[in-house]
């Protein structure tokens, strides 16, 4: 495996963690010029920010995702969180501002790429049917601690 294979997930996450932490933070801080907006855009962002709600929200889950990114913990919980703040940037650039396309497709690459890249930890809510667990049951789980803890004591006997 190449250098450049071994390494591009963690160019990825890198990205993705720095794109949101620094936009999100701007959300609240306002430190990145911005263009005037302008047609449709005016009303659409217009209607979000006047909510009160939904662009502190959105913002709050950016910087938190990206934090998350660009400290390597709960990167699939980052990933899942801004999967459809990315569908709703591509949506609005393919609908409404078209010239900011090319940077919302590369957003959804970079989050496709990690997605693929932690698969494994997607797998079980990707299952069609899954039995509850409940306290009675997690006892007698496999992967249950108490139950891993016995077979740890007894492979060390």
């Amino acid at each position: 495996m190449t250098n450049a294979i071994r390494y591009a997930p963690t160019a990825a996450r890198l990205l993705l963690g720095i794109v949101f932490f620094t936009m999100g933070l701007d959300g609240f801080i306002g430190f990145v010029p911005k263009p005037p907006l302008e047609g449709a855009s005016v009303a659409f962002i217009g209607a979000l920010v006047a909510s009160g709600y939904v662009m502190p929200v959105v913002k709050g889950i950016e910087v938190l995702a990206g934090a998350l990114l660009l400290g390597n913990r709960f990167v699939p919980l980052a990933l899942a969180l801004l999967a459809p703040i990315i569908i709703a940037i591509t949506g609005y650039h393919i609908v409404v501002a078209q010239e900011g396309v090319a940077v919302a497709l590369v957003l959804v690459a970079l989050e496709l790429s990690l997605a693929w890249s932690y698969r494994r930890a997607f797998a079980p809510m990707l299952q069609a049917r899954v039995v509850a667990s409940t306290s009675e049951r997690s006892a007698s789980d496999p992967g249950s601690s108490r139950q891993a803890a016995t077979r740890t004591s007894a492979a060390a006997s």
